[in-house]
């Protein structure tokens, strides 16, 4: 796979990377474990060196002790990413905290549960109003020089919130939800973090799968889904937002592609510091996400992409109101 390079002073990454969350939570129940492991580590041999995770996904640390052990034998072969700043309480129950002594608390918690001395990337997982951002990243700050963390990194944060962190000490990347179904960060924080030579990770860059062609007004979800309480997934929504699939279906088949791929390579083309973190807990899915960054889009076909999005109107609020004010969202 091709690699690119986050920002100006990032780590050179694998085109897509992958992001590990499904494998604990939110889309269901989670498979056998040694399935997961299995195809955490294909990830890696067709060319995945970017994992993506964090300390609140899943109950118990689950995702990072299961990524951690998936990678162990390929450690000092990829870049690792992790997230602090929302936790799970007794019971599973998520808080905002970014305190300097939380921060250390999740710090050494992510490396034992990752199995490596060091996070290569390690992300403010959503803002906390009770702390002032220059002293989040004046924590980061002391943890690199501790060499416990190497980049700094802000999740679904302002513009102007990540200049503040930016000028306290260097932002690497800023991970933000990014697809053709949900544009917002063009609007003002890609314009800044080409400014400031800041990678850009888009996670969900299929749109929760609904970008695959694979969902329609029909599917039914398993009930712990947490689609099933996404407006954008509400059965009228999926009615109306089929269209667009529909629309990058015909380009893919002119390209010999699927949607999903098309999808992903279309974010590839935005800028050549975007990094998308498709997940998925199938070895065809990801054998299939892979391929989207070998299709090369052409400049018309670009503006087929552009002439078919704006063609459509998107249905549904990506989240619920509850669950806005719980992420800041």
């Amino acid at each position: 796979m091709l690699t690119r390079q986050l920002g100006a002073k990032g780590p050179l990454v694998s085109a897509l990377g992958y992001g590990c969350m499904g494998f604990s939570q939110s889309f269901g129940p989670s498979g056998p474990r040694d399935e997961s492991i299995s195809v955490i580590r294909r990830a890696h041999e067709l060319g995945v060196t970017f994992f993506d995770t964090a300390e609140s996904y899943g109950l118990d640390n689950h995702n990072e002790i299961l990524v951690g052990e998936a990678i162990a034998p390929v450690r000092d072969s990829v870049t690792l990413a992790t997230k602090f700043g929302i936790y799970r309480g007794d019971g599973g129950s998520m808080y905002v905290d970014s305190s300097a002594e939380r921060m250390r608390t999740a710090l050494e918690n992510s490396l034992r549960n990752l199995r490596t001395d060091h996070v290569d990337l390690w992300y403010q997982h959503r803002v906390d109003p009770a702390t002032p951002i220059e002293e989040v990243a004046s924590t980061v700050k002391q943890f690199v020089q501790e060499g416990k963390v190497l980049h700094f990194g802000m999740s679904e944060a302002s513009a102007a919130t990540i200049r503040r962190a930016h000028a306290v000490h260097p932002v690497t990347a800023v991970q933000s939800e990014y697809s053709l179904w949900f544009r917002e960060p063009e609007e003002e924080v890609l314009p800044m973090c080409e400014e400031l030579g800041i990678g850009f990770v888009p996670f969900s860059p299929l749109g929760r799968g609904f970008l695959t062609g694979t969902i329609d007004r029909d599917t039914k979800f398993d009930p712990t889904d947490f689609r099933n309480a996404l407006p954008r997934f509400a059965e009228e929504s999926r009615a109306a937002n089929e269209a667009l699939v529909n629309l990058l279906h015909a380009i893919a088949d002119d390209l010999g592609a699927t949607t999903g791929q098309i999808a992903l390579a279309w974010l590839l083309s935005r800028r050549p510091w975007i990094v998308p973190i498709p997940g998925t807990r199938k070895t065809d899915r990801l054998v299939e996400n892979v391929g989207g960054a070998a299709v090369e889009l052409s400049t018309g076909d670009i503006a087929r992409i552009e002439e078919a999005y704006a063609s459509v109107h998107v249905v549904g609020e990506r989240y619920p109101e509850a669950m806005r004010k719980m992420t800041g969202l």
